[in-house]
């Protein structure tokens, strides 16, 4: 990039954050076209909707399925599409279809882009990435068609399954219809399948990739066997408390048969750490299943994956280092691995990072917007974990409140270190200064 005869050297993080902006910025273009839409949208909601299609978030100030037209939809299945898989990866499946040379830059960029600890096989990966990815998404795809075409005939039931499978497992939750997936709350074909679209792209293509070349738990990397421990107990977990809290609630589960309930307790469970898809009223909820969603959300999927968030394995890393501290050890161990010192202040800086970033934009959220603070809460790390569940507030929101949502999803979906990455240059200290001790706690 050149710029006043000066060339500028962009790292990877930068180019991976300027690609992304841009991409976003076209897709707003793209969506101000005058039959992108039904109806005049501001630019501002362009470029809100795709941004939150781009970081596959699914907050929407916009009806989907009635302010845009199908060439507006099927940009905003681009952009999903896109921002699940990433431009990076699209790059280098063009260059791999072309049979160009892959260079050693053009490595590194893809390792940060899929937050790699290595370049060892991320060529390989992303070849994974796409395999993967179209045949899940087609299998999806299939499976729900044979459920919404008896519904809604050929034409529609084939473009409603393409649209959710690719929205499903890209983690994004954009659908055509207002209220999501409320119609099929009780609809066991509908539940697995858009269920196990979003869980199987929130697990990670590294795990996915680790399981096809395994094929045995006890030879999967710890990676791998954190994500699907930690996936497994999550989902249980939150599904058993959604269930029991919610059982007697007439806005909810309440009036629901028992078969359904269980139906949407164990979809509504699923779905909060990254999908947004929703089968109940988010806002008739107690505020107790509420505030365990937030926790949820800002926990998020795995690793390179399509979900967002600080990631669930960095949640288990946080996890046993407490634990560790409390039994007074200095080593942190995982299922007989230990754990680097480096990636313990990574997890705890993304952690740190994502608090005070949430916490900043709460506060400015609350002065500017008329939703009580739980609202508020909910709808900013919502948008941080890239989920895109809400409280019914996203369209109520003003001006400067969409920016602050904007700029949520875009630093939760390029991840708050890499920004860091991008704004600053890493140095390492020339002059190394005596320890001191600092009282604590």
């Amino acid at each position: 990039m050149k710029m006043k005869g000066k060339i500028i050297h962009l790292n990877p993080s930068q180019l991976l954050v300027f690609t992304f902006m841009f991409s976003i910025l076209g897709g707003m273009f793209l969506l101000k076209l005058p039959f992108a839409t039904n109806e005049s949208i501001s630019w501002l909601d362009a470029l809100f909707t795709a941004t939150s299609a781009m970081t596959v978030t699914g907050l929407a100030v916009v009806d989907t399925g009635d302010t845009f037209t199908i060439f507006g939809q099927l940009i905003i299945v681009l952009l999903i599409q896109l921002g699940g898989l990433g431009i990076m990866s699209f790059a280098i499946l063009i260059f791999i279809v072309l049979g160009k040379k892959i260079g050693m830059k053009k490595r590194i960029i893809i390792q940060h882009a899929l937050n790699q600890t290595s370049l060892g096989g991320v060529i390989q990966l992303v070849k994974y990435l796409f395999i993967f990815s179209f045949l899940i998404e087609l299998v999806g795809m299939v499976l729900l068609s044979f459920r919404w075409i008896p519904q809604f005939g050929v034409a529609k039931g084939l473009y409603y399954s393409f649209f959710h499978s690719i929205s499903a497992f890209n983690n994004a939750g954009f659908s055509i219809w207002s209220d999501s997936m409320t119609q099929f709350v009780g609809d066991p074909v509908v539940n697995i399948v858009i269920s196990f679209l979003f869980i199987i792209g929130g697990l990670g293509f590294t795990v996915l990739a680790d399981i096809w070349q395994k094929r045995s738990f006890k030879r999967l990397s710890l990676h791998t066997r954190l994500m699907i421990i930690g996936t497994f107990i999550l989902n249980i977990g939150a599904m058993f408390f959604f269930f029991i809290v919610e059982y007697a609630n007439p806005k909810t589960l309440g009036l629901l048969s028992f078969e359904d309930k269980l139906w949407a307790s164990y979809f509504q469970a699923v779905t909060t750490r990254t999908a947004g898809f929703n089968s109940l009223d988010i806002a008739s909820m107690d505020e107790s299943t509420i505030f365990l969603m937030i926790i949820l959300m800002f926990i998020g999927a795995g690793s390179a994956s399509t979900g967002g968030g600080i990631k669930l394995t960095t949640a288990i890393v946080i996890t046993f280092s407490i634990v560790a501290f409390l039994k007074s050890r200095t080593d942190i161990s995982i299922g007989k691995r230990s754990i680097s010192v480096e990636i313990i202040v990574r997890a705890l800086a993304i952690t740190m990072m994502s608090i005070i970033l949430i916490i900043f934009a709460v506060f400015i959220l609350n002065v500017t917007e008329q939703q009580t603070f739980l609202e508020t809460l909910f709808e900013a790390v919502s948008a941080f974990g890239t989920v895109g569940l809400s409280m019914g507030v996203t369209g109520s929101l003003t001006s400067l409140g969409k920016v602050i949502i904007i700029l949520l999803m875009f630093v939760g979906k390029v991840g708050p270190l890499t920004l860091l990455f991008t704004l600053s240059k890493p140095q390492q200290p020339k002059v190394r200064y005596p320890n001191e001790d600092v009282l604590t706690g």
